[in-house]
């Protein structure tokens, strides 16, 4: 596999197929740039922005966003394509960023884990606690 000695290449050419190929699935795609909190400096088209994510604006809740969707795909690109990503989403505008060649935060200091459910939510109307079942919030 070319991921581990041509990371940035690596990193560019599956930024591109994931937003060629995906918007179907989450919705209109643009190849970004990474947001990174350390190497690599040079990060023109190492991300990836889905401007509005159908399958969280479907389901509509935060946990499913966790378990279904950034956590399996995050695992996957490490896992299977040999490239680490971060996703991000952002749950105000239903937006996620994928930055690759960027490691995964742990959930624990992740601020997407820490989050109230949606008042859409379907698991907020069976529970009495007003968090997403699945998420780290207290």
């Amino acid at each position: 596999m070319f991921a581990r000695p041509l990371p940035k290449l690596s990193g560019r050419m599956i930024a591109f197929v994931t937003a060629q190929t995906c918007e179907w699935l989450m919705g209109q795609c643009t190849v970004t740039s990474a947001n990174v909190t350390g190497p690599p400096t040079d990060v023109d088209g190492l991300g990836v922005r889905v401007e509005r994510c159908r399958y969280l604006e479907e389901t509509g809740c935060a946990s499913v966003c966790i378990n279904c969707c950034k956590e399996p795909t995050q695992r996957f690109f490490k896992e299977d394509m040999g490239v680490d990503v971060r996703m991000t989403p952002n749950y105000d505008d239903f937006s996620c960023q994928f930055d690759f060649l960027q490691a995964p935060l742990d959930p624990s200091e992740d601020p997407a884990f820490n989050v109230a459910c949606f008042a859409q939510c379907p698991s907020q109307k069976r529970s009495s606690k007003g968090n997403c079942e699945g998420t780290t919030t207290d």
